[in-house]
Protein backbone atom coordinates (compact mmCIF):
# COMPACT_ATOMS: atom_id res chain seq x y z
CA UNK A 1 0.00 0.00 0.00
CA UNK A 2 1.41 3.52 -0.98
CA UNK A 3 2.67 5.60 1.67
CA UNK A 4 1.04 9.11 1.38
CA UNK A 5 2.00 12.20 3.07
CA UNK A 6 -0.31 14.84 3.63
CA UNK A 7 0.65 18.54 4.48
CA UNK A 8 -1.84 20.64 5.75
CA UNK A 9 -2.10 24.59 4.79
CA UNK A 10 -4.23 26.28 6.69
CA UNK A 11 -5.71 29.23 5.70
CA UNK A 12 -3.86 32.19 5.15
CA UNK A 13 -3.28 34.72 8.23
CA UNK A 14 -4.46 32.25 10.59
CA UNK A 15 -2.58 31.19 13.69
CA UNK A 16 -2.67 28.75 16.18
CA UNK A 17 -3.00 29.46 20.35
CA UNK A 18 0.59 27.39 20.28
CA UNK A 19 2.18 29.67 17.62
CA UNK A 20 0.98 32.88 19.48
CA UNK A 21 2.31 31.73 22.36
CA UNK A 22 5.63 30.57 21.14
CA UNK A 23 5.66 34.06 19.45
CA UNK A 24 5.50 36.02 22.55
CA UNK A 25 8.53 33.83 23.86
CA UNK A 26 10.21 34.61 20.96
CA UNK A 27 10.43 31.04 19.08
CA UNK A 28 8.84 32.15 16.57
CA UNK A 29 9.41 34.80 13.57
CA UNK A 30 6.50 37.44 13.75
CA UNK A 31 3.67 36.32 11.66
CA UNK A 32 3.37 37.56 8.09
CA UNK A 33 1.13 39.89 7.10
CA UNK A 34 -1.75 37.92 5.43
CA UNK A 35 -1.73 38.92 1.36
CA UNK A 36 -3.96 41.66 -0.05
CA UNK A 37 -3.95 42.23 -3.74
CA UNK A 38 -3.99 45.64 -5.39
CA UNK A 39 -6.98 47.73 -5.43
CA UNK A 40 -8.06 47.36 -9.01
CA UNK A 41 -7.72 50.83 -11.30
CA UNK A 42 -8.84 50.38 -14.64
CA UNK A 43 -6.28 51.54 -17.28
CA UNK A 44 -6.95 54.80 -18.12
CA UNK A 45 -7.27 56.36 -21.83
CA UNK A 46 -5.53 58.82 -22.88
CA UNK A 47 -7.63 59.98 -25.27
CA UNK A 48 -10.25 60.19 -23.08
CA UNK A 49 -8.97 62.23 -20.77
CA UNK A 50 -9.63 65.93 -20.38
CA UNK A 51 -7.04 68.25 -22.50
CA UNK A 52 -4.77 70.95 -21.14
CA UNK A 53 -2.57 73.54 -21.35
CA UNK A 54 0.13 71.22 -20.17
CA UNK A 55 -0.95 68.54 -21.75
CA UNK A 56 -0.67 70.52 -25.12
CA UNK A 57 3.37 71.79 -24.52
CA UNK A 58 4.11 67.90 -24.62
CA UNK A 59 2.57 67.10 -28.04
CA UNK A 60 4.87 67.21 -30.96
CA UNK A 61 3.40 69.52 -34.37
CA UNK A 62 1.96 66.63 -36.13
CA UNK A 63 0.09 65.55 -32.97
CA UNK A 64 -1.19 69.37 -32.58
CA UNK A 65 -2.11 69.00 -36.11
CA UNK A 66 -4.40 65.97 -35.52
CA UNK A 67 -6.06 67.76 -32.69
CA UNK A 68 -7.48 70.47 -34.50
CA UNK A 69 -11.21 68.93 -34.42
CA UNK A 70 -11.07 67.46 -31.07
CA UNK A 71 -10.76 71.15 -29.46
CA UNK A 72 -13.46 72.66 -31.69
CA UNK A 73 -15.75 72.64 -28.29
CA UNK A 74 -12.88 74.67 -26.17
CA UNK A 75 -11.94 77.97 -27.61
CA UNK A 76 -9.11 78.29 -25.00
CA UNK A 77 -7.35 75.41 -26.05
CA UNK A 78 -8.05 76.04 -29.93
CA UNK A 79 -6.25 79.40 -30.01
CA UNK A 80 -3.66 77.40 -27.39
CA UNK A 81 -3.09 74.92 -29.78
CA UNK A 82 -2.52 77.44 -32.76
CA UNK A 83 -0.29 79.34 -30.96
CA UNK A 84 1.74 76.25 -29.73
CA UNK A 85 2.06 75.13 -33.16
CA UNK A 86 3.17 78.35 -34.70
CA UNK A 87 6.04 78.61 -31.84
CA UNK A 88 6.92 75.06 -32.96
CA UNK A 89 7.12 76.12 -36.73
CA UNK A 90 8.83 79.12 -35.28
CA UNK A 91 11.30 77.27 -33.62
CA UNK A 92 11.84 74.64 -36.72
CA UNK A 93 12.60 77.54 -39.24
CA UNK A 94 15.30 78.97 -37.03
CA UNK A 95 16.92 75.88 -36.67
CA UNK A 96 17.33 75.53 -40.17
CA UNK A 97 21.36 76.94 -40.23
CA UNK A 98 23.42 76.09 -36.64
CA UNK A 99 26.65 75.91 -38.92
CA UNK A 100 29.25 77.63 -41.40
CA UNK A 101 28.11 75.93 -44.97
CA UNK A 102 31.43 75.77 -47.38
CA UNK A 103 29.95 76.88 -50.85
CA UNK A 104 31.75 77.75 -54.21
CA UNK A 105 31.93 80.79 -56.60
CA UNK A 106 28.83 78.46 -58.78
CA UNK A 107 26.82 78.30 -55.26
CA UNK A 108 26.87 82.16 -54.22
CA UNK A 109 24.19 83.67 -56.07
CA UNK A 110 21.99 80.63 -55.06
CA UNK A 111 23.11 80.58 -51.43
CA UNK A 112 23.50 84.40 -50.48
CA UNK A 113 22.35 86.39 -53.33
CA UNK A 114 18.86 84.99 -53.68
CA UNK A 115 18.79 84.27 -49.93
CA UNK A 116 14.98 84.88 -48.63
CA UNK A 117 14.80 88.55 -47.57
CA UNK A 118 14.09 87.67 -43.34
CA UNK A 119 17.67 86.11 -43.72
CA UNK A 120 21.08 87.97 -42.70
CA UNK A 121 23.92 85.96 -44.49
CA UNK A 122 27.44 86.49 -43.21
CA UNK A 123 30.05 85.74 -46.17
CA UNK A 124 33.47 84.26 -44.51
CA UNK A 125 36.05 85.06 -47.15
CA UNK A 126 39.09 83.09 -46.40
CA UNK A 127 42.50 81.04 -47.36
CA UNK A 128 43.96 78.21 -45.70
CA UNK A 129 47.03 78.31 -43.81
CA UNK A 130 46.55 81.88 -42.65
CA UNK A 131 46.31 82.04 -39.05
CA UNK A 132 44.28 85.21 -38.73
CA UNK A 133 41.52 83.06 -40.76
CA UNK A 134 41.36 80.25 -38.62
CA UNK A 135 41.12 82.58 -35.61
CA UNK A 136 37.82 84.15 -37.51
CA UNK A 137 36.87 81.06 -38.19
CA UNK A 138 36.64 79.65 -34.66
CA UNK A 139 34.48 82.46 -33.03
CA UNK A 140 31.78 82.09 -36.35
CA UNK A 141 31.73 78.21 -35.93
CA UNK A 142 30.62 79.17 -32.18
CA UNK A 143 28.44 82.08 -33.60
CA UNK A 144 26.36 80.09 -35.69
CA UNK A 145 25.38 77.35 -33.09
CA UNK A 146 24.24 80.73 -31.26
CA UNK A 147 22.22 82.17 -33.91
CA UNK A 148 20.91 79.58 -36.11
CA UNK A 149 18.21 81.73 -37.61
CA UNK A 150 21.33 83.95 -39.29
CA UNK A 151 23.01 82.02 -42.14
CA UNK A 152 27.26 81.43 -42.12
CA UNK A 153 28.57 80.23 -45.21
CA UNK A 154 32.40 80.31 -46.34
CA UNK A 155 33.93 80.44 -49.19
CA UNK A 156 37.47 80.64 -50.24
CA UNK A 157 39.06 84.10 -50.92
CA UNK A 158 39.86 83.74 -54.87
CA UNK A 159 36.95 81.53 -55.66
CA UNK A 160 34.59 84.71 -54.54
CA UNK A 161 36.79 87.72 -55.76
CA UNK A 162 39.58 86.60 -58.65
CA UNK A 163 42.64 87.72 -57.72
CA UNK A 164 41.48 88.67 -54.01
CA UNK A 165 44.84 89.81 -52.23
CA UNK A 166 46.05 87.48 -49.38
CA UNK A 167 46.79 90.27 -47.34
CA UNK A 168 43.01 91.21 -47.25
CA UNK A 169 41.80 87.91 -45.61
CA UNK A 170 39.57 87.17 -43.30
CA UNK A 171 37.24 88.90 -44.95
CA UNK A 172 33.48 88.99 -43.67
CA UNK A 173 31.08 90.22 -46.22
CA UNK A 174 27.16 90.78 -44.49
CA UNK A 175 24.20 90.65 -47.18
CA UNK A 176 20.49 90.98 -46.79
CA UNK A 177 17.95 90.90 -49.42
CA UNK A 178 20.29 90.41 -52.37
CA UNK A 179 22.38 93.39 -51.25
CA UNK A 180 25.36 93.93 -49.26
CA UNK A 181 24.90 95.47 -46.14
CA UNK A 182 28.35 95.73 -44.70
CA UNK A 183 32.20 94.60 -45.18
CA UNK A 184 34.96 93.45 -42.48
CA UNK A 185 38.60 93.49 -44.29
CA UNK A 186 41.21 91.89 -41.46
CA UNK A 187 40.68 91.05 -38.05
CA UNK A 188 40.88 94.82 -36.80
CA UNK A 189 37.34 95.36 -36.01
CA UNK A 190 37.38 92.14 -34.44
CA UNK A 191 39.80 93.45 -31.74
CA UNK A 192 43.43 92.04 -33.49
CA UNK A 193 44.27 88.72 -32.64
CA UNK A 194 42.75 88.63 -29.73
CA UNK A 195 39.49 88.50 -30.96
CA UNK A 196 36.49 86.73 -29.45
CA UNK A 197 33.32 85.36 -30.47
CA UNK A 198 32.07 87.98 -28.02
CA UNK A 199 33.64 91.37 -29.55
CA UNK A 200 32.76 89.76 -33.63
CA UNK A 201 29.20 89.61 -32.51
CA UNK A 202 29.49 93.46 -31.05
CA UNK A 203 30.97 94.53 -34.29
CA UNK A 204 28.61 92.52 -36.41
CA UNK A 205 25.83 94.01 -34.82
CA UNK A 206 26.71 97.13 -34.26
CA UNK A 207 24.13 98.47 -37.61
CA UNK A 208 21.73 96.29 -38.35
CA UNK A 209 20.36 93.08 -36.63
CA UNK A 210 22.55 90.71 -38.24
CA UNK A 211 21.94 88.45 -36.00
CA UNK A 212 19.29 86.39 -35.29
CA UNK A 213 18.59 83.23 -32.96
CA UNK A 214 15.06 83.19 -34.37
CA UNK A 215 13.07 84.41 -30.68
CA UNK A 216 12.09 87.84 -31.17
CA UNK A 217 11.79 90.49 -34.21
CA UNK A 218 14.75 92.56 -35.92
CA UNK A 219 15.03 95.35 -33.75
CA UNK A 220 14.14 93.51 -30.14
CA UNK A 221 16.99 90.63 -31.46
CA UNK A 222 19.57 93.36 -31.74
CA UNK A 223 19.20 94.38 -28.57
CA UNK A 224 18.64 91.29 -26.64
CA UNK A 225 22.01 90.08 -29.25
CA UNK A 226 24.22 92.89 -27.90
CA UNK A 227 22.75 92.81 -24.35
CA UNK A 228 23.07 88.74 -24.27
CA UNK A 229 27.08 89.24 -25.90
CA UNK A 230 28.11 91.72 -22.98
CA UNK A 231 26.75 89.32 -20.49
CA UNK A 232 28.66 86.35 -21.84
CA UNK A 233 32.10 88.63 -21.89
CA UNK A 234 31.36 90.06 -18.30
CA UNK A 235 31.30 86.33 -17.54
CA UNK A 236 34.18 85.10 -19.14
CA UNK A 237 36.14 87.76 -17.76
CA UNK A 238 35.01 86.62 -14.02
CA UNK A 239 36.03 83.39 -15.20
CA UNK A 240 39.49 84.07 -16.30
CA UNK A 241 39.96 86.11 -12.94
CA UNK A 242 38.68 82.88 -10.47
CA UNK A 243 41.01 80.78 -12.78
CA UNK A 244 44.26 83.24 -12.40
CA UNK A 245 43.40 83.32 -8.07
CA UNK A 246 42.82 79.71 -8.51
CA UNK A 247 46.48 79.26 -9.97
CA UNK A 248 48.13 81.89 -7.72
CA UNK A 249 46.69 79.97 -4.49
CA UNK A 250 47.72 76.83 -6.06
CA UNK A 251 51.33 78.43 -6.03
Amino acid sequence: MADYHFVYKDVEGASTQWDDIQRRLGNLPPKPEPFKPPAFVPRVDADEQPKSKEWLDAREPDELEDLEDDLDDDRFLEQYRKMRLAELREAAKAAKFGSIVPITGSDFVREVSQAPPDVWVVVFLYKDGIPECGLLQTCLEELSTRYPATKFVKIISTDCIPNYPDRNVPTILVYNNSAVKGTCVGLQKFGGKRCTPESVALALCQSDPVLNDGQGGNDSSRDNVIEGVRRKFIEKVVAQHEEREEEDDSD
